[in-house]
């Protein structure tokens, strides 16, 4: 062994003793509110990501889609083909506002999906339920955020994750969340000129 791996080995032996210290505190298990927002793209992708966790281990989850409209994506498709047994999916959105242009029917699909995640999160059998795109809906005012935050912090079964994405996520909804990542936004082929492409955006 070279007097630089022996130096490494060392430093790592300390590095793994110190986190292992670390990790014996952490005992406690709870069923988290997850936000992901920001400008950049990956929100509802990193999400997904967390259903597919689920399913793969066998365990039931669900999904409310709040903005997006019937446009098939993979991961509806894959889910809805394969894995209805241990997810949910609805979709009750219509597309984006600006798509829609009609505030009252937008509010009216969003009441809907809102009833429909609460229903969803209620239930024992769920214990991941993801709220795609919950916060445009939040923040064109179709939801009230007094009413989330509410529901959450008192009706939310204790080991239910739920998974809230979308830009702009409020303040309250930050507040009460255990895990909150900003997707920051660096570069983007839309700027190029290039556009959404199967496999990647959908």
């Amino acid at each position: 062994m070279t007097e630089d791996t022996e130096r490494h080995a060392q430093k790592m032996a300390k590095k793994k003793a110190a986190r292992d210290k670390i990790m014996a505190t952490k005992t406690d298990q709870k069923g988290l509110i997850i936000v992901h927002t920001g400008k950049g793209k990956g929100k509802s992708t990193a999400a997904f990501g967390m259903i597919f966790r689920h399913i793969a281990h066998g365990m039931k989850s669900a999904v409310v889609q709040f903005i997006k409209g019937g446009m098939s994506t993979g991961e509806r498709d894959l889910i809805l083909s394969r894995f209805t047994d241990l997810c949910e999916f609805h979709t009750m959105g219509e597309g984006f506002t600006w798509e829609t242009q009609d505030k009252t029917r937008d509010t009216e699909m969003a009441q809907a999906a809102w009833q429909k995640a609460k229903d969803l999160i209620r239930d024992p059998a769920n214990s991941m339920v993801l709220l795609d795109e919950i916060n445009i809906a939040i923040r064109y005012d179709y939801i009230d955020i007094k009413e989330v935050v509410e529901f959450l912090s008192t009706e939310k079964p204790h080991m239910t994750h739920v998974v809230l994405t979308g830009r702009n996520a409020h303040d309250d909804l930050i507040e009460i969340a255990d895990l909150v990542t900003e997707m920051e936004l660096v570069k983007h082929p839309f700027r190029s000129g290039i556009k959404a492409q199967i496999g990647v955006e959908y």
